[in-house]
């Protein structure tokens, strides 16, 4: 893999109780609506399950998923592509966290944060509806 080894790690608070962000990381219908600029290949679950593999796209650059820890309030991804390494997701009432590590010739750190944002946005939306 080319690139440079990256990691970051970052935490904000969200107007939403733990089980909405958990909807929102964990059940792809959800997934797509905030997590914007990306696609996903068809025939994604309900719910995202542990061993479960998807493929996502951010414009041609694809990045391979493995899902490898599903719990009530941690999400752990091994990924390949487009980034060699892992995304881990935690969260409860409030807040939650996203650490990303792997090596990649994108932007982790900024694609991290406006992702965080736009979930933060999707869900202050989602209350007020």
């Amino acid at each position: 893999m080319l690139g440079n080894f990256q990691q970051s790690q970052l935490r904000i608070e969200i107007a939403a109780s733990a089980s909405a962000i958990g909807d929102s990381l964990l059940r792809p219908a959800q997934l797509e609506k905030w997590l914007l600029g990306q696609r996903f290949n068809p025939g994604m679950p309900e719910e995202i399950y542990q061993g479960f593999q998807f493929t996502s796209w951010t414009g041609p650059v694809s990045i391979h998923h493995k899902v490898d820890v599903v719990q009530s309030n941690c999400l752990r991804l091994l990924l390949s592509g487009g980034i060699d390494g892992f995304h881990e997701w935690y969260w409860g009432e409030g807040w939650v966290q996203s650490r990303l590590e792997g090596i990649s010739m994108l932007p982790i750190n900024l694609g991290q944060t406006l992702s965080l944002l736009s979930l933060r946005q999707f869900l202050a939306q989602e209350r007020k509806q």
